[in-house]
């Protein structure tokens, strides 16, 4: 088993707390084989509510549970249990933080993809946001309480060893 952190970075403009939007959360990652190093040619997802059986582990369960297409090997991976994502916040504005930790078990995640609807508040006002990076990779806004742009742009990922 190995524990693996993702660490994210990001440029907030007047905004702060940046989380994805729901506990049930698809999150999009690249993702390949520890025994053959096959990568998987798509975006896989993995979301915190949603968990499958493992074949092979007698009534366990993961998050994600993957059969590598060329080795047939067959590898899991769970989120942390009782952890949930930690907020990127405009203290660490440009610099990699923590985010969250998975358990992976003959597979290692390579990418990170932020689609999806994000959740923040503005840093002076307080205002809460709903910042959607479906299509776009920034957003874009205006707080009206401090009279200010706001603007998530420059998401990026690493992964490491937790």
């Amino acid at each position: 088993m190995v524990r693996l952190r993702l660490s994210i970075k990001a440029d907030l403009e007047n905004v702060t707390d940046l989380l994805p939007a729901s506990n049930d959360f698809e999150f999009f990652f690249k993702v390949k084989c520890t025994s053959c190093n096959e990568e998987h040619p798509k975006l896989v997802t993995l979301n915190p509510t949603e968990e499958r059986e493992v074949t092979a582990g007698k009534g366990s369960t993961a998050h994600f549970v993957w059969r590598c297409g060329l080795c047939k090997r067959e590898s899991s991976a769970k989120f942390e249990p009782n952890e949930k994502p930690k907020p990127y916040t405009v203290d660490a504005n440009g610099q990699f933080t923590p985010f969250i930790t998975i358990d992976c078990r003959g597979l290692e995640f390579t990418g990170f993809d932020p689609k999806g609807t994000w959740k923040c508040v503005g840093a002076e006002s307080g205002t809460p946001f709903e910042v959607d990076l479906e299509e776009e990779s920034e957003w874009v806004d205006y707080d009206e309480k401090a009279a200010l742009p706001v603007g998530v742009s420059k998401i990026e990922a690493k992964w490491a060893r937790a």
